[in-house]
């Protein structure tokens, strides 16, 4: 179904059952259905959150810029977690960070990650945006729209996109399809505002799904009916 994919993943996710830090049985298993999409041919991008270490926007009084700042180093560390056991498993890859901070990571620029992705190598994208007051679905968006994704693979703790939170309400609705001006219209939370906003304007759809089974990455891929498809 698609050439070359961004796949946004929160950080939570690579912590598994414990609730934090990097649980690396988990970052494996994700890693490996990875190498399953790349060896389909699929040229992937990654974007990881930092939430397993550091939420900003929990950090209380601190200043925004400064907790935003902390945030953006966490996702770096996550990103080297994804790129090690990327190459364990064989696979090429690189983190490519928004903030220098060479030797750890490759400074971003958009040509050398095009580059990269064409050679066959798998992309982990570090530090978000670059900037505070953006998350890392913003950084998530803004890197499909310089890669020309085809598509932003976002991988949640549940199944697709309802009208309220269906943790809480038992009457939610799931959305197969919607559009980016009703995301934004309704308040859904797919993504937030800037991010939901900049792929609109972009035509970049996003495919909302569960990754408690990771083989929806290859369910997806294969064109098969999981999840939310958000979409102009």
């Amino acid at each position: 179904m698609y050439k070359r994919i961004l796949l946004k993943l929160s950080g939570e996710v690579l912590a598994g059952e414990a609730g934090h830090g990097i649980d690396f049985d988990t970052v494996n298993n994700i890693c490996s259905y990875v190498k399953r999409v790349a060896d389909m041919g699929v040229q992937v991008g990654i974007v990881v959150g930092g939430g397993n270490f550091w939420r900003g926007r929990s950090s209380g009084s601190m200043n925004r810029s400064r907790a935003d700042n902390m945030g953006m180093l966490a996702t770096v560390m996550n990103s080297l977690a994804l790129c090690e056991a990327l190459e364990q498993l064989g696979l090429k890859a690189r983190v490519l960070s928004a903030i220098g901070m060479q030797p750890i990571a490759e400074r971003f620029t958009a040509r050398d990650a095009v580059k990269y992705l064409e050679d066959g190598e798998v992309v982990v994208f570090g530090c978000g945006t670059g900037c505070p007051f953006f998350s890392t679905d913003t950084g998530a968006a803004l890197r499909a729209a310089e890669i020309e994704a085809d598509v932003i693979f976002k991988a949640t703790n549940v199944d697709g996109v309802y009208d309220k939170d269906p943790n809480k309400y038992d009457d939610a609705v799931k959305f197969d399809k919607l559009t980016h001006s009703e995301v934004l219209a309704r308040g859904l939370k797919v993504m937030d505002s800037t991010a939901a906003s900049l792929c609109r304007d972009n035509g970049i759809s996003i495919l909302v799904f569960n990754l408690s089974d990771p083989e929806n990455i290859i369910r997806a891929l294969r064109g098969e009916n999981i999840g939310t498809l958000v979409s102009e």
